[in-house]
């Protein structure tokens, strides 16, 4: 029998058991006069976020948008600084970065603080970068401590130590409101054979955020499960991926244009955040929208 592959079911459990987030009025149609760091915003998933909160901001705010790649970065700033909003004012700053290095998250964090406006009442802040790590190989064959200990520095230790600066950054003060979206999977909640190295990294880095809603009650924490996006992270798990039971049912989907477009999933993520109703810790997946 078929296995089905990582975020192509939507799981309809939460990751929380906190009370929902504002229920009373419409959906907010903006985030504010906001200062948006957004991880991994060269390609992809953080493009797309990247492109629709520089849509989402009142003027007077700032992107913070960090990646790798130096010359992917120049080219979104370029798009975006010839944008409407980019006309209209919006301040854009580009670090590339590595977020596994200390000086890395410190370059962030330093460039946030530079683009922050003491009348700025939003702090967002999007953990999307993350690696998918060798799916070419079963669990029983990591044994090198070094090896294991790379992908989850990456993948769960940068993510906590960078919410954590930018928290002490931009503390909690009356008027400012603050978010910090962790883009996770499905793979966080189930298992997949030979995808141990990406199923731990997810299941931590969610219960990470969890954790952080229990900690800070004013603070806005989702989990959200953008779904299989058409991206090169999936070609990979196409075409490296050792079980092939899961391989093929990414091969299926592909085949048969059922994965989904970047800026349809992240449009979704958008109505989240401004309805700003799901509970805070939750893990929200694409498909219970």
């Amino acid at each position: 029998m078929r296995r089905a592959c990582p975020s192509l079911q939507s799981t309809g459990r939460s990751g929380s058991s906190r009370c929902s987030g504002t229920m009373a009025g419409p959906a907010s149609t903006d985030l504010g006069r906001a200062l948006c760091v957004i991880t991994g915003a060269s390609r992809g998933f953080g493009r797309a976020i990247a492109r629709d909160m520089s849509r989402l901001v009142k003027p007077g705010s700032a992107l913070v948008l960090t990646a790798r790649s130096a010359e992917d970065l120049r080219s979104l700033q370029v798009e975006l600084a010839e944008s409407e909003a980019g006309r209209a004012g919006l301040l854009l700053r580009c670090v590339a970065a590595d977020l596994s290095r200390q000086d890395g998250l410190e370059s962030i964090v330093r460039a946030a603080k530079e683009a922050f406006c003491e009348d700025m009442d939003h702090v967002v802040l999007v953990n999307n970068a993350a690696s998918l790590g060798d799916v070419s190989r079963l669990a029983s064959s990591f044994s090198d401590l070094t090896e294991v200990d790379s992908y989850l520095s990456l993948n769960v230790g940068s993510a906590l130590c960078l919410t954590a600066a930018v928290l002490q950054a931009f503390p909690r003060r009356a008027g400012r409101r603050r978010c910090v979206v962790n883009v996770t999977s499905l793979c966080a909640l189930q298992p997949f054979s030979s995808w141990v190295l990406y199923c731990t990294g997810k299941a931590a880095r969610e219960m990470t955020f969890r954790v952080l809603a229990e900690e800070e009650p004013d603070l806005r924490v989702l989990n959200y499960s953008p779904g299989p996006l058409d991206t090169a992270m999936q070609a990979q798990a196409r075409s490296t991926t050792a079980d092939p039971g899961v391989r093929e049912s990414f091969l299926d989907m592909f085949a048969g244009g059922r994965l989904l477009s970047c800026e349809a999933s992240c449009a979704k993520l958008m109505t989240v955040l401004l309805e700003d109703r799901y509970t805070s810790g939750a893990h929200v997946d694409v498909y219970e929208l």
